[in-house]
């Protein structure tokens, strides 16, 4: 079933991964709006949208990747997905002085 998704702000038809991951996600086809909620607005019905979603680490793989810093991707909010970059950080300069010295 073909879906158009030009209206979706989410999703770019030119961007060679559309053709991939993103035709697949839960997401599709819903309002752009639920995962971009206003301060202090609830992200329980966008999160619910993508609990089960069978593309939900690809999602938060290509907002860490694209440094996304609004909305909802892979069923994290922008702290979430800021505390995992940080961790990551850490974990690359600690690894880095692990090498340095070892």
């Amino acid at each position: 079933m073909d879906q158009d998704t030009s209206g979706d702000a989410r999703f770019d038809a030119d961007d060679e991964d559309a053709q991939g991951w993103q035709l697949q996600a839960n997401c599709l086809g819903v309002d752009p709006d639920l995962f971009f909620p206003e301060r202090g607005a609830s992200t329980k019905e966008a999160k619910a949208v993508c609990r089960g979603c069978v593309v939900r680490e690809d999602c938060l793989e290509y907002a860490l990747a694209n440094g996304e810093k609004f909305g909802i991707w892979g069923g994290l909010s922008e702290r979430e997905r800021r505390k995992i970059r940080r961790q990551r950080a850490l974990a690359r300069a600690a690894a880095a002085s692990q090498s340095a010295t070892g």
